[in-house]
């Protein structure tokens, strides 16, 4: 049984009001609690918002945080962008107050079975295709989280009968208490955000929280191949891997052009690789992962094959956008670490012309020297992080400081040849310059259709 909460005259904080603050705080105030928000930004810059949830009875602080608020609360809630080291967070935990991430609260009243995806990378794409199979297999299915939709807004269209699918951030998952996924997919782990985690160990012990509350019912998806990942392999839960390169004990692997599951010795044979309409080994790994997964939940193989078969991916990543005079453009704006970027620019023979940068995250660009040596002949550098990628990256290839996005569109433009591919990978969070990966690769894509024409003109 899940722990329950009644929020009935409860006195909640929600700290943060983007898009997770905004439906926590509603969510909280439809359900009878005395709900408080607050944020650093002022009135005049969330005016409508401010003005939606005053009339859903929510208190505002707004302009700041104020400590005294944060003692007087019987719940707080903040958003995955607040770091949970904030002092006043830091207080009311040392005075007792539960301090929850928004996916805690919202599981606690969430109906049917839950599969959560974490990692450094591929989570979008795999919670996507995940319930794209588990729809072609006829289950009732709705996706959430980390993905644009927050799983708290998904609560009242859940059913015993359904499957929720979430996509879990590190922010998300180092402020759960009682959280339990049915079946937990960890994907890779590789260092990101350590400009808020301090460290690759933190950052991955953050990741693997997803396990924690896991038993002996529930399953965990891992891959085998990651260097990381399987140091974090749970005790409880039914262990399941994932394999591009060898036979697993239990779980999804690549048996020549097959991908096979395999469960207590007996081999089910899913479906083939030429089913794969998804560019790059990284890809493949993700399909095994979604597979694996897929059956675990109780669709069939042919749900399966057909669940992929049709997967057209997802926005902003490995993104076709257009062919302008033989060269071809791809967005992949969630390429938001160096990781990402390593796996985009491996899903192209080569003659790439890449666009980096944006806001660091603590990475170390200097391990993209190799790829960019074998599969770019140049950098277009954009953002806040450009001297740092510079610096990392001299001597590598021709590097040209673009700063702003049309600039590297259109010197990009100028210095492609038929046959190469522009592409938009930053290995940088996008905040110094856009609202968000989203945001980012709307643009380029914007600006690459804009070129379309003139060139069509």
């Amino acid at each position: 049984m899940k722990p329950v909460i009644d929020l009935a005259g409860k006195q909640v904080l929600v700290v943060g009001l983007a898009r997770t603050g905004i439906a926590t705080a509603l969510f909280c105030a439809e359900r009878g609690a005395h709900v408080t928000a607050t944020e650093a930004r002022s009135e005049s810059e969330i005016a409508e918002t401010a003005a939606k949830l005053r009339a859903a009875g929510v208190t505002l602080e707004l302009g700041g945080h104020r400590s005294e608020t944060f003692t007087e609360q019987d719940l707080i809630v903040p958003s995955p962008g607040v770091p949970p080291m904030m002092p006043a967070l830091a207080a009311a935990r040392a005075i007792g107050i539960p301090v929850w991430s928004e996916i805690e609260l919202a599981w606690r009243f969430l109906r049917g079975r839950l599969i959560c995806i974490t990692g450094s990378n591929g989570k979008t794409t795999t919670t996507s295709l995940i319930g794209h199979i588990l729809e072609a297999a006829g289950f009732p299915v709705q996706v959430a989280g980390n993905i644009g939709t927050p799983l708290i807004s998904r609560v009242d269209i859940s059913s015993d009968a359904s499957f929720t699918v979430v996509e879990a951030s590190s922010f998300q998952l180092e402020s759960i208490s009682a959280f339990r996924p049915d079946i937990a997919v960890l994907l890779n782990l590789t260092p990101d955000h350590l400009d808020r985690h301090g460290s690759i160990e933190a950052y991955s012990r953050a990741k693997a929280r997803m396990f924690e509350n896991q038993t002996a019912g529930d399953a965990a998806v891992i891959n085998a191949e990651d260097a990381i990942a399987p140091q974090y392999a749970p005790a409880e839960p039914r262990l399941f891997w994932f394999s591009r390169l060898k036979r697993v004990a239990n779980g999804c692997y690549l048996r020549g052009d097959e991908i096979v599951f395999r469960c207590e010795g007996a081999e089910t044979v899913l479906l083939e690789r030429k089913h794969i309409g998804l560019r790059g080994s990284h890809n493949l790994e993700n399909v095994l992962a979604a597979a694996c997964a897929a059956r675990l939940a109780g669709a069939e193989p042919a749900a399966i094959a057909e669940g992929v078969r049709t997967f057209a991916g997802v926005e902003h990543r490995i993104e076709y956008v257009a062919t302008i005079s033989g060269v071809e453009y791809y967005n992949d704006s969630k390429a938001t670490n160096v990781d990402a970027t390593l796996k985009a620019l491996d899903a192209f023979p080569g003659n790439v012309l890449v666009i980096l940068g944006g806001k660091d995250k603590g990475s170390d660009y200097r391990i993209l020297r190799q790829t960019l040596r074998s599969h770019a002949r140049m950098a277009l550098l954009i953002g806040s992080a450009a001297d740092k990628i510079e610096a990392e990256l001299a001597g590598v290839i021709p590097i040209e400081r673009a700063e702003t996005m049309a600039r590297a569109v259109e010197i990009a433009s100028r210095h492609a040849k038929t046959g190469d591919i522009v592409l938009l990978a930053p290995a940088c969070a996008s905040f110094d310059q856009f609202e968000n990966y989203e945001h980012r690769g709307r643009v380029f894509k914007q600006l690459v259709r804009e070129l379309e024409k003139k060139h069509a003109a």
